[in-house]
């Protein structure tokens, strides 16, 4: 006689028990969602009653790069070179500036966003306390941050139309995933950073040491492909190369030159900033 724990288990059984499995991964995702935007909510309710001055703080840079580098240096590299990418050096550069408005905004954004919670206003305590799981607290505030990148970058943008004239070049769903990409990668970056540094003089350091390098080494300025081969390596390290590279396809070549490898790289360093943020988020103390 077979006990209940020995009898077999039915098709019907079976079946009803990965219907459960399912229906209880979908609620958790449901709720994962649900708790970050929860997260996000709060960063939100501060952000859209600053969107002109996140937009415009971000296009001081990108504009003294373009007057400086664009009209005045690209001016003269017009007379004796021709940009591998666009018309004039000054289109070579401008999906680099719209590539560099996101990766700033985004990184410092996040970064001075949860420091002043933490060492400042002292309620990031609060949000540690929240019932939500540690990568709703990350995802959440690194969608504050993709949405500050955008601001800045969607102002970048327009003057790259206003000074090419060429709309759909700047103007596609393609670009728009890659800069999305993008300031995912440096939203989650900041996320981190925010969580570890012990004051704002360490935010410094790293923006002297990563942010500003990476500004002039990540292919804004020039194109990776031509250079040694021994100096490709550092280049090619760093996310925001992927970025202007795939930028400077869509705005200026056929589809078919265009860097695919580009969006797996970007998506897959926003996921691996993604767990290593709720990583630190499930053991952060302050």
């Amino acid at each position: 006689m077979n006990t209940p724990r020995d009898r077999p288990i039915s098709p019907l059984e079976n079946r009803s028990h990965s219907v459960q499995r399912q229906s209880s991964k979908s609620r958790r995702l449901r709720n994962l969602a649900a708790d970050t935007l929860t997260v996000f909510w709060g960063d939100w309710l501060d952000l859209r009653v600053r969107i002109p001055q996140i937009a415009a703080s971000g296009l001081v840079s990108p504009l003294i790069y373009i007057l400086a580098f664009g009209l005045g240096l690209g001016s003269s590299l017009d007379k004796v070179s021709t940009p591998t990418a666009g018309d004039s050096y000054l289109e070579f550069i401008l999906p680099g500036m719209v590539a560099l408005s996101s990766m700033v905004i985004s990184f410092g954004g996040t970064t001075f966003s949860i420091c002043g919670e933490r060492l400042f206003s002292k309620t990031f305590e609060e949000m540690l306390l929240y019932p939500i799981h540690p990568l709703a607290l990350h995802l959440g505030k690194m969608l504050a941050g993709i949405v500050r990148g955008l601001m800045t970058a969607s102002a970048v943008i327009l003057l790259a139309v206003v000074f090419t004239g060429k709309v759909w070049s700047f103007l596609n769903p393609l670009f728009f995933l890659l800069v999305i990409l993008n300031c995912a990668v440096f939203a989650g970056l900041g996320v981190i950073v925010g969580l570890n540094v012990k004051s704002l003089e360490s935010v410094g350091l790293f923006n002297n040491f990563l942010i500003v390098p990476m500004s002039f080494l990540g292919g804004t300025f020039f194109d990776p492909t031509t250079l040694p081969t021994a100096l490709k390596p550092i280049v090619f390290a760093l996310p925001l190369t992927y970025t202007t590279m795939g930028l400077r396809a869509i705005a200026y070549k056929p589809l078919s030159e265009f860097p695919w490898y580009s969006i797996p790289i970007l998506l897959a360093s926003a996921i691996a900033l993604s767990f290593l943020g709720a990583r630190q988020f499930a053991n952060q103390q302050d």
